[in-house]
């Protein structure tokens, strides 16, 4: 059965860093673009960052642009999300995302195919 696994929330305090990693089980991740959503107490989730199929586009909501940055390595087929500068505002459930995405159609959640049941993130001193 095809689905996605994330790992490496947790918790950590205001200013401290995270990096939270992607992996698929019954498909191959290479194939398709990657993308993180997150989705905090009492909000719909948003997505947060996209990464293309090649690796050479990148993509992250206003919010985030300087203190996130993903990645991904197609020998291990892995994708990452390094968070830092982290704030308590960025406590959520951080979910990654498969689908055929790219510029301009990123941040729709119809868009992707495969899911991952989410890794809490809470930021709090």
């Amino acid at each position: 059965q095809e689905h996605l696994v994330e790992s490496g929330g947790g918790l950590v305090q205001p200013g401290g860093s995270l990096r939270l990693s992607c992996i698929a089980s019954g498909f191959d991740l290479n194939s398709l673009g990657i993308g993180w959503f997150r989705q905090a107490p009492g909000k719909e989730r948003e997505a947060v960052s996209c990464i293309s199929t090649t690796g050479i586009d990148t993509y992250y909501r206003d919010t985030v642009k300087g203190r996130f940055t993903i990645s991904r390595d197609r020998a291990q087929k892995t994708v990452w999300l390094q968070l830092s500068s982290l704030q308590p505002e960025d406590t959520a459930v951080y979910y990654c995302a498969a689908g055929p995405v790219g510029y301009g159609d990123w941040e729709v959640q119809r868009n992707y195919d495969y899911w991952g049941q989410g890794t809490q993130v809470t930021v709090s001193a």
